[in-house]
């Protein structure tokens, strides 16, 4: 009973406490130190093409990316930086802006100073930010140039760039050793190695914690995990979160929901992003969804109302509920834009479309507004649930336009400006 108890104590308390980092500022975005975790995304556009660049930023960023990360591998990518800036501020987009560098950062940030200035932060990757004798010098060359832009730098090391000295120095270590570890486990120490000492060599450059964001990302879920446990208990840097190459669709929402949803309730992760495989011209901001949808249903933030909706059954043979939780949750992720500003508070909106009566009115009970339509075989009646209480049963072919209209009516009077949190309905049927 003691153990029963114990565990109930944990589950009440939720996810645990965020993990101790340093508080860095991105752009006009406040990352760790108990700031809320950010979701951040990355474009796939050719960085010299401005509109199309343009285009995608600003998508995302209205999808609710916070963040926007943006290739800048060449001169003409630099050279475009600046100009998607100013476009973007324009159209009244001011999501910082992070330009990805390999292997010639160094370069295109020095020829380039209009992109340094117009970027908020830099992501480099120890593994390739130099080679040899010349990673030290292009390591210090990229941050200098930080500092005298004042922005933010992310060590990302990544399982599949990573310094090959360092790790097989580790390697060799491993094998004189008596009581050898295995191979991945040596290579998961290189991850950690290569974040923490990289950002110790810009500390000693100049560069202060509370400008440095790190990231140690691998393919594999459990590796992630241990290579994320291992970093944060070792530091107090602020820690972006991320399974690299996730894969297309369910493969992709599956590995990362799992991987970031074990981290997080561990209180790992100040920033995280969803790495998924688009499909071929499929839509970019299926990952700010995913991303914005792990934080919510885990209770670290609120995006978006939640639609709780009924899996289906023998008994729901109709595809009208269907319909209808598709069609409420579509409608209120193209309102949300707007509907941010006109009802404050309505991400904190719970609906709930039922299919039968086994559990239809019992969920629409639980939500702020639910509707528990009929299953198979089950009178032709659709009861509706407001703050807990029967308001009203539609019937018809136009249940899913009227529930649609009274879920508009309970935000308009509980969220707008005259609502002021008022219950939305007070008549019954």
């Amino acid at each position: 009973m003691s153990d029963l108890k114990e565990r109930t104590k944990e589950i009440q308390a939720g996810p645990k406490g965020r993990h101790r980092t340093v508080q860095v500022t991105v752009g006009n975005v406040k990352v760790g130190g108990g700031a809320p975790i950010v979701v951040q995304s990355m474009t796939n556009t050719d960085t010299a093409d401005i509109e199309g660049t343009v285009t995608q930023v600003a998508a995302l960023a209205r999808a609710g990316s916070e963040m926007v990360r943006i290739t800048v591998d060449r001169d003409e990518a630099a050279a475009a930086v600046p100009h998607i800036r100013e476009k973007l501020d324009k159209l009244g987009i001011d999501v910082p802006l992070i330009g990805d560098f390999h292997y010639i950062g160094h370069k295109l940030l020095a020829d380039h100073p209009a992109c340094a200035a117009a970027l908020s932060k830099y992501r480099i990757n120890p593994g390739n930010v130099g080679f040899k004798n010349k990673r030290d010098t292009q390591f210090t060359d990229i941050v200098e140039m930080a500092l005298k832009h004042g922005k933010t730098i992310r060590i990302g090391a990544n399982w599949g760039s990573l310094d090959q000295e360092l790790l097989t120095k580790l390697m060799e270590e491993n094998a004189k050793s008596p009581d050898p570890i295995d191979a991945r486990a040596v290579t998961r120490e290189a991850m950690v190695q290569s974040a923490l000492l990289s950002a110790a060599r810009a500390e000693e450059i100049g560069l202060p914690k509370n400008r440095m964001i790190l990231s140690a990302k691998v393919s594999n879920v459990q590796d992630l995990i241990a290579v994320y446990r291992e970093l944060a208990a070792r530091s107090d840097y602020a820690i972006h979160l991320g399974l690299t190459e996730a894969g297309m669709g369910s493969k992709g929402i599956v590995a990362s929901s799992a991987a970031l949803g074990i981290l997080l309730q561990d209180g790992i992760g100040d920033t995280i992003r969803v790495s998924l495989t688009p499909e071929p011209g499929g839509d970019r901001t299926v990952e700010v969804k995913v991303g914005q949808e792990i934080l919510q249903t885990m209770g670290f933030r609120t995006f978006v109302p939640l639609v709780a909706a009924c899996p289906g059954c023998g008994r729901t043979t109709s595809t009208v509920f269907q319909e209808l939780a598709r069609d409420i949750q579509s409608f209120i992720r193209d309102e949300m834009p707007s509907w941010k500003t006109r009802y404050p508070g309505v991400e904190q909106l719970n609906v709930a479309v039922m299919g039968c009566i086994v559990n239809g009115p019992g969920e629409s009970k639980h939500a702020d507004i639910g509707i528990s339509l009929p299953g198979t075989g089950e009178t032709p009646a659709a009861p509706v649930f407001v703050d807990g209480q029967k308001f009203r049963t539609l019937r018809g072919p136009t249940i899913a336009t009227d529930f649609k209209a009274l879920v508009i009516d309970y935000i308009e009077q509980r969220y707008g400006s005259a609502g002021a949190k008022a219950p939305a309905v007070t008549a019954a049927e």
